[in-house]
């Protein structure tokens, strides 16, 4: 646990998902390899797809519509009937959303570890608890969903951190102001840089034992660096 500056007083806490809260890294790996597989099935023509030839069709979609950048779940879809309508499917977009709909749910299919749920059962003693991700994980399924007073995802009009959006609706929402969000999040460019910026304080969970002054991602100071997330509980 290392303090970069003094942390001022604060009203909520928001908490990312994603590699945060859980490990991410092998589920979305394993999620996009079965997805993959799961779309060369659709279609002869698709049975050769390379997970690069997947990628340039994310990138067509993305040069078509800039914004879908803020919502994932979003770009997959457009890039999925891209697909589709290439091979003049007759329902590319309900064909779309079928393989999408697989990937979530593989995408999903974890549970939260228990010590997370701990922390922020404990937490949720003491502030109001929300969730702002960009990702589209299923809370339901991993057992998240009545973990947070509110969760927020990227899409639907808000913007993905580092934005403000997601952070101000929070705040709104808790009738508290954005300055007075505890954010804590992996990412030192989506989480810490996007709370710091806002003004917003920021704990940067490095469970990986990165070097911040060596990271790529690193544009802002954190106020907090903690390696597991029970250390959130000295602030209480």
């Amino acid at each position: 646990m290392k303090f970069y500056r003094r942390l001022k007083p604060f009203k909520a806490i928001s908490f990312d998902l994603d590699d945060t809260l859980y490990d991410n890294r092998p589920i979305i790996i394993n999620a996009e390899q079965q997805s993959l597989a799961y779309l060369r099935q659709q279609d002869p023509k698709l049975a050769e797809l390379t997970e690069e030839q997947w990628h340039d069709y994310k990138l067509q979609a993305l040069a078509l519509e800039p914004k879908l950048q803020d919502d994932v779940t979003a770009w997959r879809l457009a890039a999925l009937d891209l697909i589709f309508t290439e091979l003049a499917h007759p329902s590319p977009e309900q064909q779309a959303q079928q393989v999408f709909d697989y990937f979530l749910a593989v995408r999903s299919d974890f549970t939260v570890p228990e010590s997370s749920l701990q922390v922020l059962a404990q937490l949720a003693e003491h502030y109001p608890v929300v969730a702002i991700t960009n990702g589209n994980v299923d809370l339901d399924k991993i057992g998240l969903a009545s973990a947070f007073s509110l969760v927020l995802k990227a899409g639907d009009g808000l913007k993905a951190k580092p934005h403000l959006d997601m952070f101000d609706v929070a705040a709104t929402h808790l009738g508290v102001d954005v300055t007075e969000l505890l954010h804590v999040g992996d990412h030192l460019t989506t989480d810490v840089f996007g709370a710091k910026q806002h003004g917003a304080g920021a704990v940067w969970f490095n469970d990986q034992g990165h070097l911040l002054r060596r990271h790529q991602h690193s544009r802002l100071l954190p106020d907090l660096e903690i390696s597991e997330l029970s250390q959130l509980l000295h602030l209480l």
